[in-house]
């Protein structure tokens, strides 16, 4: 990982986008391997690094862990091909955020009918008066939906 352009810390931080603390701690968890050091032991970052914390940086965004990515990098530092465990891995985070979002579609449904209903409550309410619209959560709900507000 030490061919290209070296920079500092702070650049190599400038040109992807974390902290200088974020790199030393993905090199601390192995994740940046062969960071050179400068005669005086300065931290040294190459051009392939910088690509390197980019493609961390993405696979944090679409759901991997730390723990996922040292995983899998080990193995393909080491001239494996973990091409099967990263599909199955984004897989999975494709079957959890797809769970997620139908979770999220039942609570839109569920939080529009609340909504209605309070704005009915409301309407009934003389000004100045209590609506009493965070009692009717303690109430069961008629139809269960599987929503967040559907829950006991």
């Amino acid at each position: 990982m030490t061919t290209g352009v070296s920079m500092g810390p702070r650049d190599a931080a400038r040109a992807t986008g974390v902290s200088t603390d974020t790199l030393r701690h993905y090199e601390r968890l192995g994740l940046l391997p062969g960071i050179a050091r400068s005669a005086a032991g300065y931290r040294r970052y190459s051009a392939a690094t910088v690509a390197r914390v980019h493609v961390i940086q993405r696979a944090l965004g679409i759901g991997f862990s730390l723990k996922d990515l040292k995983r899998v990098l080990t193995v393909r530092d080491a001239g494996g091909a973990p091409c099967h465990a990263v599909r199955a891995l984004v897989g999975e985070r494709l079957g959890e955020l797809n769970q997620r979002l139908e979770e999220l579609h039942v609570l839109r449904d569920d939080l529009t009918a609340l909504v209605a209903d309070w704005d009915r409550t409301l309407a009934q309410t003389p000004p100045g008066r209590r609506a009493h619209l965070l009692d009717a959560l303690a109430v069961p709900p008629k139809k269960p939906s599987g929503g967040f507000l559907r829950k006991p």
